[in-house]
């Protein structure tokens, strides 16, 4: 049975204003993905949260990943690239504007709620620009090339932040939510979570126009119709070694990079690490995915010249070094080599993508549905990160993102030498 759709991109008459259109994607979904790491210590003050329930903003956002990954290889597949992203949009659009029956509820659960819609729409568009920049070229140079598309999903994660802490975290209450309950906690968290509300409206009204730009362009990628599968066969995949271990390394990857990113504020404003006030410690999370993009156009020239298994190598040792140096030092020393863990992070979500899914062919979107689908761990090992800093402290916590690392490593080490013969 062939789908009457297009699914698989074959020739365009205008490659590098399709990899425009892919680079501004990534920009977007990874500017709003960042901004969890700004209203998880707003909403974590409002409603006087431990540090594993903060964590669930992160679980609600990530677990849409793990339910609506395999859906949107099937969106995907059915329509084609460009009416898929635009689906996506439009998806992320209407989770921006759940924010406002959110904040009139005054309770925490909707905003878990407004944010599982909003990365579901994240996901489909990112089931749509892995593996679209990955064939707007030659198969040779995918793992530089979407690195370098990946430099511009940092550039948003350097922006979102510091313009989000600004405009959220400059505006933390002054009054302790402690001390009030019933209708004045509620009207309270409703005027509170007004910044939230007002951010994200201008986020929906953004993408829209993006929306309306990607369906006006939608017949600029010329795609080819390919054989419809189940949904449930592109878990055969997992069979091949490789790229279940590279799957795997994707969910620890990302794991990892968000419970670091999440924590960051908190972290900052210790007073055995840098004691800075809300809204600095906001800022400086700009550094952190600040130096993931400087790295991410570094790292598209590195891998030109060597090979990405041994690059990835050297990042993740190069983590493991600085989150031991952050856990058993203080002051700034601590609180830098933390920030420093982005730079480092920059190559890996691009590389262990490339080379989990080296040879899959027709099967790019399949693949890249599953990889999107282990992205759900980040919601999984920010929330247990939270509950060892809970039990503990953040210090102590920093050891759940180090034991994801050194699997990372494991596999730069396995996939240092390149695949010798095509897969099936």
């Amino acid at each position: 049975m062939i789908d009457n759709r297009p699914t698989s991109p074959a020739a365009s008459t205008d490659a590098p204003g399709l990899r425009a259109f892919v680079f501004a994607l990534f920009f977007i979904f990874g500017g709003i993905t960042s901004l969890n790491d700004v209203i998880i210590p707003k909403l974590k003050d409002l409603f006087t949260l431990s540090y594993t329930q903060a964590m669930l903003v992160q679980s609600a956002f990530f677990a849409a990943y793990f339910l609506v990954s395999i859906p949107a290889a099937a969106i995907v597949r059915r329509l084609g690239y460009m009416r898929g992203a635009v689906v996506g949009l439009l998806t992320m659009t209407a989770g921006c504007l759940l924010f406002i029956p959110a904040s009139s509820s005054g309770l925490f659960v909707t905003f878990l709620a407004a944010l599982f819609v909003l990365a579901s729409g994240i996901t489909i568009v990112q089931v749509v620009a892995n593996p679209l920049i990955s064939m707007l070229g030659r198969p040779a140079t995918a793992p530089s090339r979407l690195t370098f598309a990946q430099a511009f999903n940092a550039l948003g994660t350097t922006v979102f932040p510091y313009v989000g802490s600004i405009l959220i975290l400059g505006t933390l209450a002054t009054v302790d939510p402690a001390t009030l309950s019933g209708a004045a906690l509620d009207a309270f968290r409703a005027e509170e979570t007004q910044v939230v509300v007002r951010t994200y409206i201008g986020l929906a009204l953004a993408l829209l126009v993006v929306a309306g730009l990607v369906w006006a362009n939608r017949n600029k990628l010329a795609e080819e119709a390919v054989p419809h599968t189940s949904i449930l066969a592109a878990f055969t995949l997992l069979r091949q070694r490789r790229f279940a271990f590279g799957a795997l390394c994707i969910f620890l990857y990302v794991g990892g990079e968000v419970a670091v990113g999440s924590l960051v504020v908190n972290y900052l404003m210790e007073a055995d690490v840098m004691g800075l006030g809300a809204e600095a410690a906001g800022q400086h999370v700009t550094l952190y995915w600040g130096g993931a993009m400087v790295g991410r156009f570094i790292g598209a020239a590195l891998l030109r010249l060597v090979a990405p298994g041994k690059v990835l190598m050297g990042a993740a040792a190069m983590v493991i070094a600085l989150l031991l140096v952050s856990a058993n030092s203080s002051g700034p020393v601590s609180g830098w080599s933390l920030l420093a863990v982005g730079l480092f992070n920059s190559i890996m979500f691009p590389t262990i993508f490339s080379l989990a899914c080296e040879g899959l062919g027709k099967r790019a979107a399949e693949g890249s549905g599953l990889i999107c689908m282990a992205i759900v761990g980040g919601a999984i090992v920010p929330l247990l990160t939270g509950y060892v800093a809970d039990l503990s402290s953040l210090k102590v916590a920093l050891a759940v993102p180090l034991a994801c690392y050194a699997v990372i490593l494991a596999f730069g080490w396995s996939t240092r030498r390149p695949v010798s013969a095509a897969r099936d």
